[in-house]
Formats: C-alpha cells, sequence, structure tokens
C-alpha cells in the first residue's frame, strides 16, 4: 500500500512539473482565449437573452390559458346566488372558471417582433463572432511581442558573450603592454551596457508574458511561457490579392459588417412594428366558469327545496362565454405617428453605420496592405543594414586586433551592429503580424508556420 501511494505521488509531481513548464504555442494561445475570456463569457449571456426573447416573441403568437377559483363564506347579510334575494345566513360559496385568450390581428406586430427576435439573436451572434476576432488578432499581436522580445534578448545575450571574449583578449593586450588601459576601459564600458540591455530585455520578456497572460485570463505569470522558436518570415501570397479584392471578400463574411446588416434589418422591423399600431385589433376569447353555494335552493320532482351536491351544482351551473374584440385606434396623441417616424430615424442611422463601418473595413485593409508592403521593405533593409554592419565590423576588428584602430571607434562599430541586429528582429515580427492581419481580412486563420 505504500508502494502504491509513493508512486502516486511521484506521478503527481512529474504531472505538476510538466503542467508548469508548458510553453504555449500561438494556436493554442488564441483558441485558450477565445475559450476563457470574460468578455466572450458576457457576450454569450446576452446571445441566451436574446434566444429567451424569441421566445416571448413566439409565445405571444400563442392563445393563453388562466383558471380562477374563489371561495368565500359569508356570515349575516348576504345575497343569495339562487334567487338574488337578501338573506342573512351563513354561507359557503365556491366559483370556478378557465379562461382564454389570443390575439388575432394587431397589425402583424407580433408576427413582426418574432421576426425581429430572431435577428436580435442573429445580431448577437454576429457581434460575439467579431469580439472573438478581436481578441485572436490582440493575442497574436501579444504572443509576437513575447517572440519578438525573447529574440532580442538572444540577441543581446550573444553579443555580450562576443564581448567578454574581445575584454579578455584585450586585458591581456593591456597586460603585455600592448594597447593602452584606456582600451580596456572603453570595452568594459562596452560591456557594462551590454549587461544593461540584457537587464532591460529579461524585463521586457517578462512583462510581454504578462500581457500576453492577462489576455488568456490566466494569473500563474511565473510559470506561463511560449514556445522559444525563432520564427521566420511565413511564406504567403495574399500580396497576391489586390487590396480590393481582400476588401470584396471580407465585406462576405466579416462579422462587424454581418452585425451591423443585421442591425439594419432589425430597425426595418421595428418601422414595421411601429406602423402596425395604426391598424384595428381584433381579440379572441373564450371563457367556461361555474359556482357553488350550499345555501343555493332547488325544487326537486316534488317541487320540494333541496340543496344540491357540490359535483351537481358545478355540473348544472357550468357555462361557456365567447367572443370577439375589435379595438380601432383613432387618435392616440401622436404617439403612434411619432414612434412611427423614431423608427423610421433608427433605420437611417442604422444604414448610416452600416456604410460607415464599410468605410471603416476598406480604410483598414487599405491601411494594412500598405503596412505590410511597408514593413516587408523595412525589414529587407533592415537585413541589408545588418549585412553592411557585420562586414564593417570584421574590418574593424581586425583592425583593432593589430593596433590600428582604437577600443572607442571599435565600440562604436559593435554599437552600431548591435543596433542592426535589433532593428531585424523589431522589423521581422512587425511584418509577420501585419502579413497575419491582412491574411485575417482575407479570412485565413492566424497560424504560424
Amino acid at each position: 500500500m505504500k508502494c502504491k501511494l509513493t508512486t502516486l505521488l511521484l506521478i503527481l509531481i512529474v504531472s505538476i512539473a510538466s503542467a508548469q513548464k508548458k510553453k504555449w504555442t500561438l494556436e493554442e494561445c488564441v483558441a485558450y482565449a477565445v475559450e476563457n475570456n470574460l468578455s466572450i463569457e458576457q457576450y454569450e449571456l446576452d446571445l441566451e437573452n436574446t434566444k429567451l426573447d424569441e421566445s416571448d416573441a413566439f409565445g405571444d403568437l400563442l392563445p393563453n390559458l388562466n383558471g380562477s377559483s374563489t371561495m368565500s363564506s359569508n356570515t349575516g347579510f348576504s345575497i343569495n346566488p339562487t334567487n338574488n334575494a337578501p338573506t342573512n345566513s351563513t354561507s359557503f360559496n365556491l366559483n370556478a372558471s378557465l379562461s382564454s385568450n389570443i390575439m388575432l390581428f394587431n397589425g402583424l406586430q407580433n408576427y413582426n417582433m418574432l421576426n425581429r427576435a430572431k435577428l436580435s439573436a442573429i445580431a448577437s451572434q454576429y457581434r460575439l463572432e467579431d469580439l472573438k476576432d478581436d481578441i485572436r488578432l490582440n493575442v497574436a499581436n501579444a504572443y509576437l511581442q513575447v517572440l519578438s522580445n525573447k529574440e532580442t534578448l538572444k540577441v543581446a545575450q550573444a553579443q555580450y558573450a562576443v564581448t567578454e571574449q574581445d575584454l579578455k583578449r584585450t586585458k591581456e593586450l593591456v597586460e603585455s603592454g600592448v594597447v593602452p588601459r584606456g582600451d580596456l576601459l572603453e570595452i568594459e564600458a562596452t560591456a557594462a551596457n551590454q549587461e544593461q540591455q540584457i537587464v532591460n530585455g529579461e524585463s521586457l520578456v517578462l512583462i510581454s508574458r504578462i500581457n500576453l497572460s492577462q489576455l488568456l485570463q490566466i494569473t500563474d505569470y511565473e510559470n506561463f511561457d511560449v514556445v522559444d522558436d525563432s520564427f521566420a518570415i511565413p511564406p504567403s501570397t495574399i500580396l497576391d490579392n489586390s487590396a480590393k479584392d481582400i476588401y470584396e471578400k471580407a465585406l462576405t463574411y466579416r462579422s462587424d459588417i454581418k452585425f451591423s446588416e443585421s442591425n439594419v434589418e432589425i430597425s426595418e422591423k421595428d418601422l414595421k412594428i411601429a406602423k402596425g399600431a395604426l391598424y384595428p385589433t381584433l381579440s379572441g376569447f373564450v371563457n367556461y366558469g361555474s359556482r357553488y353555494s350550499d345555501v343555493t335552493l332547488l325544487a326537486d320532482s316534488n317541487n320540494m327545496p333541496y340543496t344540491p351536491s357540490l359535483t351537481d351544482q358545478l355540473w348544472i351551473f357550468d357555462g361557456i362565454s365567447y367572443g370577439a374584440q375589435l379595438n380601432i385606434p383613432v387618435f392616440n396623441g401622436f404617439s403612434v405617428k411619432n414612434n412611427i417616424k423614431r423608427a423610421a430615424i433608427s433605420l437611417e442611422k442604422s444604414k448610416l453605420q452600416l456604410e460607415q463601418d464599410k468605410l471603416n473595413l476598406e480604410s483598414n485593409i487599405q491601411q494594412a496592405y500598405v503596412d505590410v508592403t511597408t514593413f516587408r521593405k523595412a525589414y529587407e533593409a533592415a537585413e541589408k543594414t545588418l549585412e553592411a554592419r557585420r562586414l564593417a565590423y570584421n574590418y574593424s576588428k581586425e583592425r583593432f586586433d593589430v593596433g590600428l584602430m582604437n577600443a572607442f571607434d571599435f565600440s562604436q562599430a559593435q554599437s552600431r551592429v548591435d543596433n542592426a541586429e535589433a532593428d531585424v528582429v523589431r522589423t521581422k515580427y512587425d511584418y509577420i503580424f501585419r502579413l497575419k492581419i491582412l491574411e485575417f481580412y482575407f479570412g485565413i486563420p492566424i497560424v504560424l508556420n
């Protein structure tokens, strides 16, 4: 038994350790954020509410059915329910009824309200999907920021490792009297500056990891981390399409556009509902009732008075009434007319909002298209600059090694390489993110290959 407990404990420890060492991919982060985001959960509850509204609207088309019952006891003066004559006695009375009402016609308001509720549920679904899209983009941006900061940190650490070798060699040259001590001090200053960059880089990695974990609603910041892979520029053919082609396709599936279109349809139903109040309303009703009283007196076959039993009275005094009621609106203080105007104004506002959302989408796609081209050129330029800086640095190192360049000029050459490498990392991830945004507008899921 003790052996089994020990084995279970070891398995538990290994499982916990494995969970703590888990490193998240972008796809896992996006899926987790969509599944656990609090705003999404609130929007999902809103969607459930709209579905209940649809059920309410459907129920308004159906007839209702209500029952009622009244029991009372009177002592003293009362009215005999048999002959409506005054009496002075103690009596027990029971009344029961069933009633049903149905709206036969009200200007199709109930029908339009049902369709409106269905459209409202669809609109809530589009709004939920639009929120998920925003979260996917935010997570992707935060994720790539972590990768960018990690890669920048690796570059700084590699640069510091090279500087340590230069520092060691310079110390030897100073001790042998080949180079002045000032060169050593210059190299030491460069190393100290790189150490500071490493500290800053570690802070940026931690902050970006925290930002990403907060988007995922994960509070275990210390153990949360992403994969350490250094991603290259993913292959993409998105620029084979024009910005107009991307925009035309985005119009067919983007949730924010579908949401605005649904709002226009909802406003159209609201206008029909408001106009429905101009029409007469016709409703029908059916009532069934009966009663019992212990002071009821009826004559039997011998013309002798007697009080029927409960079941006999409920059968004798039951009755059905039915009919219809017509209401014709004549004047209601301009309320109907004003409601129609308000609905018409709301419809126009919805149409304008739809056009504005289309313009915003087109503007965002145009900007994203330009950004992809711009950041690609910036990345290519940064790579060329880095290559040139490395060649210049290698030349400077050769001169420094043979004493033809002082430490200050050599440090400047190394600093220019450092800056160029940092620019390559920054522009690379800027380009990747803009590329993913443009692909996302085209309907391509956010993944890193």
